[in-house]
């Protein structure tokens, strides 16, 4: 059996335990929570990020092949002029608004090209002309896409 002084001071005891259960996480497990939220962040964005760049070269080959189609009925319509840039294509209402590459840099119309009727090049990720990974009318998309490979 407890005496009475052992009954006293279990009860402290048990407060002291329950306190220490009320108290709430340490800042250690709560780093280790951060730790491991951006663990998970990080590899997401990492594979995100990756799909994006692959979007805007998909959408600059798109841009590439409608800006050559609108040149070829500008020069219909102009009776073989050709445009010197996107804002000839609006100014003459063959297309409603004058874009930009994905990368902010404008395309470059050649007439008559050297790989057909117009050629229509976007200077890539790297904004310089002449490399790589430059975006024109006349490389098939899936030539490009085995290349990578």
């Amino acid at each position: 059996m407890m005496t009475h002084q052992a009954l006293a001071i279990a009860p402290r005891r048990l407060s002291a335990a329950a306190r220490r259960a009320d108290r709430g996480m340490t800042l250690i497990e709560i780093l280790v929570v951060l730790a491991i939220i951006g663990l998970i962040v990080g590899g997401i964005a990492v594979s995100t990020f990756g799909q994006f760049g692959d979007a805007k070269i998909k959408s600059a080959r798109n841009e590439v092949m409608q800006i050559q189609q609108y040149c070829e009925m500008y020069m219909l319509q102009k009776n073989g002029k050709c445009p010197k840039d996107v804002q000839e294509l609006k100014a003459a209402g063959i297309i409603k608004k004058a874009t930009k590459d994905p990368w902010g840099e404008e395309y470059t119309i050649v007439c008559p090209g050297e790989h057909g009727s117009v050629d229509i090049v976007s200077s890539g990720p790297d904004k310089k002309p002449g490399g790589d990974d430059d975006v024109n009318s006349w490389e098939d998309a899936e030539k490009k896409d085995d290349d990578k490979k």
